[in-house]
Formats: structure tokens, sequence, C-alpha cells
């Protein structure tokens, strides 16, 4: 073949023959499976032999469908500058009321669970009474567990109990345990001092009156130790007793005896010198001596004065000193021992919680078993929602707001904000909690455990109002806000008559604000502009 030629195909007799209707010399002789064979047979030749000549025309097909598309869609530059421009962008004006409402999820349980531990260091570890049922409701002075026939009682409290407190400790724990008791109607003296005193004791006494035991026993010899230091006292005020007798004894003056000797011997010594001064030499007796009569004189008087001369009593003034210090130390004595029989509270004995009554929730102990851990868990008798929320959203909130979250019969439950968290930083969640109306013990079972999706609404409208998107207001010149409302159609764009009315705006909630006019009117259903 030239390379001028152009390539022919030789199409077969009896492919001819089909085309021509199959009437031909080959039908006369082959009956109707024969033609049909004939025919596939045919169309694989065909294909086989000008795979190349089908594909250009596959091509050409293919392009003159894009080429009539093309020309569908895409619009020359001069039909461009005659295309209609775009209409206003336009809201209705809404009515109705509005409001801003937070959601977030929270989840329903009773509040503030805790495991119970019971201190069993001071003494046996063996459950001998009944143990509290799952839901029994604990209260201050309810016993949470009788452990070797011992109380644990239940007071209000933040700090366990971790030692015995008895008369002469302090500290914090003294102070809750004379709050609790004062809470619970017992005298427990000075309320703000931290001192377990003598009136601490008492109260601890009349606490396990009420409970209904016996206060703990003192020490082993106690009682004894007592009896010993009151005969003590009684020995030393006996000694305070003989020595001042011998005080008094040896400060005391003359008696009467002696001290009326001692008169009769001066008055005996005066006579004599008078009767020596009044003597006649030369007489039959011979005169006394003058000088003598006159010392005898003055030795009476120096006698009777010393008779009633201060005396020296020291002895007996140190022997009462010594005397009265041993009633000291006997009184120190008594008093300690005294106070080692006093009413105590042993750690073991009593279980301080928050936010009494308390609902017991599981027990892990049964009667005759041995503490080890955990004996109960026990949570606040009432049900708490507890959700958490961004912080954007948490500080719209505030303590006593109402909220709403669907009961499982699908209607609204009331609730109230009771307290909220911050969260660490800034990025971090708060949380919030909940207190719901009462629930009846079914809801609560039902409820118990699940996640609700709780509505808090943080602003509405008192009724109707007229409302527009957020994005129809503009500032005017004075600062004003504005929208403006189209009167004609808004696809004429630019050519739209519009108006401009001065708004005050109120709640925004939901990608809308409240609106009223303050310039111009404003209605149900008038066009604002959004956007152009």
């Amino acid at each position: 073949m030239k390379d001028d030629e152009t390539p022919t195909t030789e199409m077969p007799a009896d492919f001819s023959e089909l085309i021509e209707g199959g009437d031909g010399p080959a039908a006369e002789k082959t009956d109707s499976t024969d033609v049909d064979m004939s025919r596939v047979s045919g169309w694989r030749r065909i294909l086989r032999g000008n795979r190349t000549l089908w594909i250009v025309a596959l091509c050409a097909v293919v392009s003159l469908v894009a080429g009539l598309l093309v020309g569908r869609f895409l619009i020359s530059p001069a039909e461009a500058s005659e295309a209609p421009e775009p209409g206003l962008v336009t809201v209705p004006v809404e009515f109705g009321s509005l409001s801003n409402d937070v959601t977030l999820r929270a989840d329903v349980g009773y509040a503030d669970a805790v495991e119970v531990t019971i201190d069993t260091t001071g003494g046996g570890s063996v459950v001998t009474g009944s143990v509290p049922e799952v839901g029994t409701t604990l209260n201050p002075l309810s016993i949470a567990l009788e452990v070797v026939g011992r109380p644990v009682i239940v007071l209000p409290g933040e700090l366990p109990a971790y030692r015995t407190l008895r008369f002469g400790v302090s500290g914090p724990d003294v102070l809750q345990l004379k709050q609790a008791l004062v809470s619970v109607g017992i005298d427990a003296g000075d309320v703000t001092s931290n001192t377990f005193d003598q009136a601490t004791a008492n109260a601890v006494g009349q606490l396990y009156a009420q409970a209904g035991y016996p206060a703990p026993a003192p020490e082993e010899g106690a009682d004894d130790a007592v009896r010993s230091a009151e005969q003590g006292v009684r020995d030393a005020q006996s000694s305070v007793t003989q020595a001042q007798q011998a005080l008094t004894a040896a400060g005391a003056g003359p008696s009467k005896l002696e001290s009326w000797q001692a008169d009769v011997k001066v008055a005996q010594a005066e006579q004599a010198l008078a009767d020596a001064k009044a003597c006649v030499p030369g007489g039959e007796s011979p005169c006394p001596s003058i000088q003598q009569a006159e010392w005898d004189v003055q030795t009476a008087k120096l006698e009777r004065d010393q008779l009633w001369s201060a005396k020296n009593t020291g002895s007996e003034k140190a022997a009462l000193d010594a005397a009265r210090s041993q009633v000291d130390a006997a009184n120190e004595a008594l008093e300690s021992a005294r106070q080692s029989v006093l009413p105590y509270l042993p750690a073991g004995e009593v279980l301080f919680l928050t936010e009494l009554p308390r609902r017991v929730d599981a027990v892990n102990v049964k009667r005759g078993s041995t503490i080890q851990g955990s004996v109960m868990t026990v949570s606040g008798a009432a049900v708490r929602l507890t959700g958490a929320a961004a912080e954007a959203d948490a500080r719209l909130l505030k303590v006593g707001a109402e909220a709403t979250f669907e009961l499982p019969d699908g209607t609204q439950q009331r609730a109230v904000i009771t307290e909220l968290k911050p969260g660490k930083d800034s990025k971090a969640r708060w949380d919030v909690l909940f207190e719901p109306d009462p629930l009846t013990a079914e809801q609560i079972t039902q409820l118990q455990g699940s996640n609700v999706r709780v509505q808090i609404a943080v602003g509405a409208t008192e009724g109707d109002v007229l409302s527009v998107p957020l994005a129809a207001l503009t500032a005017g010149p004075g600062g004003e806000s504005r929208v403006e409302v189209v009167e004609s159609d808004p696809r004429e764009g630019k050519d739209a008559e519009t108006r401009t009315v001065v708004v005050k705006t109120g709640l925004a909630a939901k990608g809308a604000v409240e609106v009223s006019a303050v310039d111009g009117d404003l209605e149900e259903g008038d066009l604002v502009v959004v956007g152009r």
C-alpha cells in the first residue's frame, strides 16, 4: 500500500448479506442457527481487525460531548459583563420568645461517696453486732457498726478519728468533737477551746449514755490508784494538823500558873529589898544586904519578862510547811488518778462524716467477720447531678440558678445549681453540681448511674419580642445599633430600596438578638439585610 492511499477494510460477504437483510444465497443454504452464528463471528472479526479505527471513533465522540458541555457552561467575557448583579442577602424579622441556654451532660448519683474504715489498733476487729443494710440512712448518733461489743458512733465532722481523745489532750480533733457534741444537743463546755477538759469528759459520758452503751472502761488498776491517792490526801492533811498544833504550842505564852508564880517571885524580891532597906544595924539579927536584895528583884523581873518573850518556832514552822507540801502532792496525784478514770473516746468508736445524713451504698463485712480494709461505702443521702462545663459557659452560671433534665418517662425535672468548682487552669472544665427536686424511689433507681442532658436558662425575654440575626446589626456614627430594612425586591441588589432603623438591643441568644425600634418602624416579617 502506498502512502497516499487510504486503507480500506474488506467486508466479508456474509456481513454484507446481513446488512441487506440476510436474503442472499448464503441464507438459502443455512438454517436460522447457522445465520446467528455467522453474525456473531462476523462482528468479532470486525472488532479484532479494526481496533484502531474504533478507538479513534470513540475519542471523537468524547471530544464532541466535552465541547458541547464547555460551550454550555462557560461564558465569554462579553457575556459576563452583561450578567446581572447578585441580590441582597436578607432574613425576616422574627417575633417570639428568646432565651439563652447552657447545655451540658451530668452524671446522676448520690453525693460524695466515701469508703469507711475503722481503727482497730486499740482492740479487737471482729464484728459482733448487726451490720446496716444497703440503703440504710446514717444520722448523727447512729451506730454504724458494732465491733467486739463496742459501738462505732456517727458524728458530724471532716477530720477522721486518728487518736484516742482523753482528758488533757488538745488539737483540732478535740475542737471538732466539742462542736459535734453541741450539734447533737450535748453540752461540751467551751466550744472555742481545743482542750479536752472535765466538761468534755462529762459530755463524752452523755454521748455513750444516749447511744445506749457504757463508757469505755478505764485501764486496769486505775480505780485502785484513785482510792490510794485519796488515802494519801487524808494522811497528808493529818500531818498538817499535827504540825500546826506543834507550832501553836511552841509559840504560845506562859500559862496562868507560870505567870502567877513569876509575879509572886517579883513581889517577894521587892519585899526583901524593902526589908533590907528598913533594917537598923545593931539589932538582934544582922541586916540583909541591900545590894543583894536589889539584884534579886532585878532577876525576878527578868525571869518574868522571859516568860512573855517570843519563842523560836522555826523547826515547827518547817514541819508545817513540809506537811502542807505533802498535801499538794497528794492532791495532784489524786487529780491525775481521777483523770485516768474519766470518760474518753477511742478512735475506733467514732465515725466522723460530713454532710449527714448519709446513705449506705455497700457493706463489705458481716457479723462474725474480721475487719480488713474498708467496712462499707457511704454517700450523701440525697441524689446529686455532677456535670462539667467549659469556662466560658460556666461563667454564665451562678449558684441557685434553675435547670431542667429529662426523666426516664420523658417528663422534665427541675434542678438547682448548688456549687461551681473552677478548673485548675483556663483550659480545664468546671464542675457544676445540681440538686434535683425530690424524686421517687423508683425514679432514683432508674436514674442512678445514668448520664442526663441538663439545660440551664441563663437569660430569657419577658414574653415575645422582635429579634434579628447578629449579622443584621451595624453601628451608626454615634455608636448606635442599626438595621437596614429592604422595601423592594432584594434581588435588585444595589438598586433595591432600603431604609435604616435605629434599634435598641436586648438579650442575645443563639445567634439572634432582641431589638426594639428607636428611630423608624420595625415589624415582624420585615426583611433586614445580613449580607451583600
